[in-house]
């Protein structure tokens, strides 16, 4: 009896030892995984960092590209196109009336109607409708495009009659701006116009402009449109009809692009007669930035590389919406491939392009519960990701806040820039309006933004540059337009 209890005692230690073996040897390979985990986010984190150093570098050579451009009379001799988009005046504050507006965004355009009030009061009475183009539409003609506008414009103004203080018969000015496609599907479709910025003096722009003229007159639109520009031209005359220091518009949502104010007599490209105002807006561009200071790491490179545009809209793909949360799934699935983050088997949706959107990037980065239940619900809701650890989740909110922080701080260094090349930084308020989802509802990222240029400007410096959000929501640039259109005619 005695000799069968000390087998089983044997027995018994021989596989507590053996489970203790097991236990060690699961725990070295999992320290293993951690470490390499953490090794690959500390290299992200260094190759995305972005010291004030490295923010004037980039500030300083989007300077040198925006006078290299404005001195050029080549096109696309730089990779700011810094073309003259618009040199009618801009808003004073003081127009008054009922005004109208189309921005065209891809696979949807809105019309806008609102009622400003002078000596910059808030915009009031403001419509707006949101229309969806049918495919075949997208796809089709520009003609079919611009009818298929004109009839829903006509609706929209039986629906809203609000123009009883608009004179009547007199024809009326229509705002129309367009923002970029504002997602994957729409930037790669077969759409009836490749948009893009239009200088004034663009043939192909104005060919354009002629054919929706003729669309708004065939359909009996009372309506007249002088301008097609980039939705950050609109957002421009926004600003400037609150303040007449507004000098720079910014979009920062799915896209990236910029619109200033620059003195004509500095833009030695353009050979027709300077505007009696004496300024011109510039459209820059923005996206297309390209600069050997940017912090580009493996992940920027490969999506770079499988994108419609690779070498081109360089600081796009580093800071626009559109493209972060991308960038944030890439480091996701290296770390599931290279060190098991959320166990043996890599999730099959990790491996999908753009599946994760910069909207659910912003929940995971923002959630603040203990045990990061936001970035667990969102992982699994995304990915089918059901039994991510604590430590996991926490690690891809610091992703989110690594790849978050850089795009914020380069947008700041591009504001910075801007105000350098105007000469405004040191002895002149300035007013940059910024239009876009990522700013505003992104608040980590807003905040980001606003510590950047108060890094780089300091306590004496920053209070020269005002950063305001965009007046009157999406699309209401174009509403801004229409008023200064009227003024001028």
């Amino acid at each position: 009896m005695r000799k069968e209890a000390l087998v089983v005692v044997a027995a018994t230690a021989a596989t507590a030892v053996v489970g203790i073996t097991l236990f060690r040897r699961w725990q070295r390979r999992k320290e293993r995984q951690w470490k390499g985990t953490h090794g690959i986010l500390r290299k992200l984190a260094r190759e995305c960092a972005t010291p004030v150093s490295k923010l004037w570098e980039v500030a300083n050579d989007l300077v040198s590209e925006m006078e290299a451009s404005l001195a050029s009379q080549e096109t696309f001799s730089t990779t700011l196109n810094m073309l003259v988009s618009y040199m009618a005046s801009l808003p004073s504050g003081d127009e008054e009336g009922v005004y109208y507006g189309v921005n065209l965004r891809g696979t949807n355009f809105l019309i806008l109607c609102a009622r400003l009030g002078g000596k910059q009061k808030p915009i009031s009475d403001l419509y707006r409708e949101e229309i969806i183009i049918p495919s075949d539409v997208v796809t089709g003609t520009s003609q079919e495009l611009f009818d298929f506008i004109a009839v829903e414009v006509e609706k929209f103004v039986s629906a809203n009659p609000e123009n009883r203080d608009t004179g009547g018969a007199e024809e009326k000015k229509l705002g129309f701006t367009w923002s970029y496609p504002v997602d994957q599907a729409a930037a790669t479709s077969g759409s009836a116009i490749k948009w893009k910025s239009f200088s004034v003096d663009d043939t192909v722009g104005k060919a354009l402009l002629n054919d929706l003229n003729r669309a708004l007159q065939k359909h009996g639109v009372n309506m007249h449109v002088f301008a097609l520009v980039d939705n950050a031209v609109g957002e421009l005359a926004g600003g400037r009809y609150y303040n007449r220091d507004s000098v720079a518009a910014i979009t920062l949502g799915m896209s990236t692009d910029a619109a200033y104010i620059e003195a004509a007599e500095t833009v030695h490209k353009w050979c027709s007669p300077l505007p009696e105002s004496g300024e011109m807006v510039i459209s820059m561009e923005l996206g297309n930035f390209k600069s050997p200071h940017l912090p580009v790491t493996e992940f920027d490179a490969s999506l770079d590389a499988e994108s419609s545009n690779p070498g081109s809209g360089v600081f796009e793909k580093l800071v626009a919406g559109m493209y972060l949360g991308e960038i944030v799934r890439r480091v996701l699935l290296k770390m599931a491939q290279e060190t098991g983050i959320f166990g043996e088997n890599v999730p099959s949706k990790l491996a999908t392009p753009f599946l994760l959107r910069s909207p659910d990037m912003a929940v995971m980065h923002q959630d603040t519960s203990e045990d990061h239940d936001g970035v667990d619900e969102k992982l699994n809701e995304i990915f089918g990701i059901t039994n991510s650890s604590p430590m996991a989740r926490e690690l891809v909110a610091e992703v989110c806040d690594i790849v978050a922080e850089r795009s914020a701080r380069l947008a700041g260094a591009g504001i910075v820039g801007i105000i350098k090349k105007l000469g405004r930084i040191e002895n002149k308020k300035s007013v940059v309006t910024i239009e876009g989802g990522l700013y505003e509802h992104y608040r980590v990222f807003r905040n980001y933004l606003h510590s950047s240029v108060w890094e780089m400007l300091g306590n004496d410096l920053s209070d020269n540059v005002r950063i305001e959000h965009s007046h009157g929501g999406p699309g209401a640039g174009a509403v801004f337009l229409a008023a200064s259109a009227n003024l001028n005619s």
